[in-house]
């Protein structure tokens, strides 16, 4: 986070005066230590549930790309420690790379490990390049179709490949080798093999599902870890292959291959684009998880310096003989579900690994090679996610997806990536260049109908359309399109003008028919443009026939709307009238007409579910039965919409609290609707006062000191509202469950400035627009 600097102290006012803290006293920092500890309690019990997932998956990995099998232990235990302490991204872990494990088998194959490991070497050198270069934002711009392809691609490979080893067999070098060889491999299985995969995959897919009690305790264990373990008790007697570690030496000193200097560099940069965008889509991903956490780390992931720490960790993987490291999305989520709460527990988990490859390297050769193929075949399998194919496809993408996978199985990784950015390319200049035009004979004129975008390129079409309309007649040309370049427009005003010296009558419109004129600058009107000399939402001259006022400057925006933003969510809204809405946060906040909700979150249709009202307060259950309407928003958007966050936000100068201020005694009933709401901000006057009058500080702002009291009432009003949440039996139930999280948020409207709640100390943290500057 950008530092900020410390406002100067505002000068002494007669009716404000700050409380002198007392002097600290030796208990004052039991609850720092308390939650330091059980910080260290949660990294300690996730340290462990992200080592017994990462042992078998180090292990199947390496079995898969043919590489010895102690090097994904070895990845594991460096992407653990190495990464973990020196990476961006605290809750991710890093570990032998899922995304490359085709990569590396085609290198083991084609170079030898020691070549292998000396480009790994040389990957992390370049990552570590990158990282000082701080480019890591901009290798998440490639298209999602690109990189959900090229990992769909790797799995379909993985899959195949591995499922030869399931069937007892072993695998070619190339996805449509094995395609080709496994009608013959199914023919002719090995039993014991297939038993054995059989029960892994079973219990794979089975783990999480398991009902009742029997499965909540079942979950507290990996599904890997207890699939290789029933597979392990199901194998034992039987003669099938199994791990085998050699003794631990010194290893063998990295030595360059036999290559040509662009076949290294091209080896060499596969490694560095795989490794980089699946660490930094996996740190990203974590990183959104962890924050639907109540308990979340401040802080957003520094994919700059992650991308650093991944490069120094290849780099020592490389020089100790193991495989290449990224971080996992697999065992980063594991990580943040078991609560992890910073870097210890990605060390810890390292240092673990570290003790099992050295002391249970006994128990490690009972595992079936044909349980880790298993395991490895599923990660293989999931990597091809529906989700991201209908995702794709809803933004007319999947010709991209569909590119990259189709490359990456035939051809390569680096060649399918290629080939998705050639689609992605030809379809964005397809998109911009593909116009169409008709023109129709109607009843009462011509109709000349534009769909696509019109620019210079479309110009000679658009002319010879226009030729085919006889003169002295009536036209309506309808232009579909969202832009329109000066050309066209030119070609556009010149053939009108000159249909319309001959008798012919021109409109010229959208798809609302209204009609167009060169504006005389850019449209920059916003949702939050203000109305006062917001002349781009007047009605035109002639049709205004009453005097200007907040009405027809109403009609005037909503007449803005239809002609600009209209044709560019109409998509989206229209999908969201298919499925219903699905938002994952309620939102409680004032009614005040300064507070935009969807600039503050940068939210669009369908995110958030608000509710508004005077004051944002949240009546607790059964205070008054006209409270209702805000206690059965909860309930719906709890129970129905089943969102996983709600966000209590105050305001400054909010008038509920400076009518509560200045009311009457607390006792007396106001008569009027407004008095009998006001009555529900009663306790949050009480506990402000209450603090004053211990001399307790419960609330503070980061970065500067509290105005006034009446700023003071606000920040207090968030934190007695979300405790009126938590005494709703609904909300009560779904935080107990670890599936609602409840956040405290406060909104400076003069500074443009939002706070977020830490519920540990009162403290409401300014939330900073610029990532930190990073220090490798």
């Amino acid at each position: 986070m950008s530092q900020i600097e410390k406002s100067p102290q505002p000068p002494h006012t007669p009716h404000h005066t700050e409380i002198p803290p007392e002097p600290r006293t030796p208990g004052l920092g039991k609850p720092v230590a308390q939650k330091a500890h059980r910080a260290a309690r949660r990294d300690l019990s996730a340290s462990i549930v992200v080592f017994l997932l990462a042992v078998p998956l180090s292990l199947g990995i390496a079995l898969a790309t043919g590489a010895p099998l102690q090097a994904g232990l070895v990845a594991a235990a460096v992407g653990g420690i190495v990464a973990g302490l020196l990476g961006g991204a605290p809750l991710q872990v890093s570990g032998a790379a899922t995304g490359l494990l085709v990569v590396t088998a085609d290198l083991v194959q084609r170079y030898g490990w020691r070549a292998t490991c000396a480009i790994t070497v040389l990957a992390g050198v370049t990552q570590l390049a990158l990282g000082a270069l701080r480019v890591a934002r901009a290798t998440l711009a490639i298209s999602p179709a690109i990189v959900h392809g090229m990992l769909a691609g790797i799995g379909v490979t993985i899959a195949i490949g591995q499922l030869h080893v399931v069937l007892g067999g072993r695998p070619d070098s190339s996805a449509l080798g094995n395609a080709a060889a496994l009608p013959g491999q199914l023919a002719h299985p090995h039993v014991a093999a297939l038993l054995i995969g059989s029960v892994t995959v079973a219990v794979l897919v089975g783990w999480g599902r398991l009902p009742g009690r029997a499965g909540r305790w079942a979950r507290m264990v990996p599904a890997p870890l207890a699939a290789v373990l029933a597979a392990t008790a199901v194998g034992v007697g039987t003669a099938v292959p199994r791990v085998e570690l050699p003794s631990w030496r010194m290893p063998e000193l990295p030595a360059l291959p036999d290559a040509s200097v662009p076949a290294l560099a091209t080896a060499v940069l596969t490694v560095t684009l795989v490794a980089s965008m699946e660490s930094l889509l996996s740190a990203v991903a974590v990183d959104r998880l962890a924050a639907e956490r109540p308990d979340a780390p401040t802080g957003r992931a520094r994919l700059n310096r992650e991308l650093a720490g991944q490069g120094v960790a290849n780099a020592v993987s490389g020089l100790l003989g193991g495989l290449p490291v990224s971080g996992g999305a697999i065992r980063g989520s594991a990580n943040v579900r078991a609560g992890a709460a910073t870097r210890r527990a990605t060390v810890l988990h390292g240092v673990w690994v570290l003790l099992c490859a050295g002391l249970l390297a006994t128990a490690l050769e009972l595992i079936p090679l044909a349980a880790l193929a298993a395991l490895v075949m599923v990660v293989g399998v999931r990597m091809v996610s529906f989700a991201h194919i209908r995702h794709v496809q809803r933004h007319r993408e999947f010709p991209v997806y569909a590119a990259t996978l189709g490359g990456v199985v035939l051809f390569g990784v680096l060649q399918g990536v290629l080939t998705g950015i050639v689609i992605a390319v030809f379809l964005a200049l397809r998109r911009l260049t593909h116009t169409r035009v008709t023109v129709t004979e109607e009843a009462d004129g011509h109709r000349v109908r534009v769909s696509g975008q019109l620019t210079f390129l479309a110009v000679p079409r658009l002319t010879r359309a226009l030729a085919l309309v006889p003169a002295h007649t009536d036209v309506v040309i309808e232009l579909c399109g969202s832009f329109m370049d000066h050309a066209a427009y030119e070609a556009l005003q010149s053939w009108s003008a000159t249909h319309r010296a001959h008798g012919g009558w021109v409109t010229l419109g959208g798809r609302s028919g209204r009609p167009l004129a060169e504006p005389a600058k850019a449209h920059s009107c916003r949702p939050w443009t203000p109305w006062r000399n917001h002349h781009c939402t007047r009605p035109a001259p002639d049709r205004a026939a009453a005097p200007e006022s907040s009405g027809s400057q109403l009609l005037g925006g909503v007449s803005a709307f239809q002609r600009h933003t209209a044709p560019l969510v109409r998509e989206e809204l229209a999908r969201l009238a298919r499925e219903g809405q699905r938002p994952t946060q309620l939102f409680l906040t004032c009614a005040d007409s300064r507070l935009v909700t969807s600039m503050i979150t940068s939210s669009g249709p369908g995110d958030l579910f608000t509710v508004r009202n005077v004051g944002n307060l949240m009546p607790p259950p059964g205070s008054d039965a006209s409270c209702d309407s805000v206690g059965a928003a909860i309930e719906y958007a709890v129970e129905v919409l089943r969102v996983g966050s709600i966000t209590v936000c105050g305001h400054s100068g909010c008038g509920a609290m400076g009518a509560l201020l200045s009311s009457a005694s607390p006792e007396e009933a106001e008569p009027t609707p407004l008095g009998r709401w006001l009555r529900h901000g009663r306790p949050s006057l009480a506990r402000m006062r209450r603090i004053g009058r211990l001399g307790r500080g419960e609330v503070a702002l980061s970065g500067r000191p509290v105005t006034d009291d009446q700023e003071r009432l606000a920040l207090v009003n968030v934190m007695q509202q979300l405790d009126h949440l938590r005494e709703h039996p609904c909300v009560a139930r779904r935080v107990a469950e670890g599936s609602l999280a409840l956040h405290g948020m406060y909104f400076h409207v003069g500074e443009a400035q939002a706070y977020v709640l830490d519920e540990a100390t009162g403290r409401f943290c300014a939330v900073h627009g610029e990532p930190a500057p990073v220090t490798v």
